[in-house]
């Protein structure tokens, strides 16, 4: 009778344990996408910020040359440095070189496509950590 038994134990068990398997399978997955979403987002905000500072900082030196543009001095170095103005009374110099008439207007090759250089290892890393969701920038 302990055989026949153990044959029923083992008849339920396979598919309980798969079971199981599955149900486990199922919970880890559904912790892996929204963990992935979180850190892709936390990424794209630090992203953000980041573009952020940056654009603040090029704001403060734009607003730093308007204030300088204000001033008579800045006006006169500009008059003087890129429309080659002079004051009544001064002699003022252009200096021009020859143009070379070989010279050839080449175009830039295009660049090509970058390679995905990460190993496989890194993909992976890259897929559990929501990297992939979100590309640096």
């Amino acid at each position: 009778m302990s055989r026949g038994g153990e044959r029923r134990r083992r008849r339920y068990a396979s598919p309980f344990l798969a079971l199981l398997l599955l149900v486990a399978l199922a919970v880890v997955l559904g912790g892996i996408f929204p963990f992935r979403q979180i850190l892709a987002q936390d990424r794209q905000v630090a992203n953000t910020r980041a573009k952020l500072d940056a654009l603040v900082g090029e704001n403060e030196a734009l607003r730093q040359r308007i204030d300088a543009l204000g001033t008579e001095a800045e006006v006169e170095r500009l008059a003087r440095e890129e429309l080659g103005m002079v004051r009544p009374g001064e002699t003022g110099f252009t200096v021009t070189s020859p143009e070379d008439e070989r010279a050839v207007d080449v175009p830039a090759p295009e660049p090509e496509p970058a390679e995905d250089e990460r190993t496989i290892t890194e993909k992976i890393w890259d897929f559990f950590t929501g990297r992939d969701l979100v590309p640096d920038e």
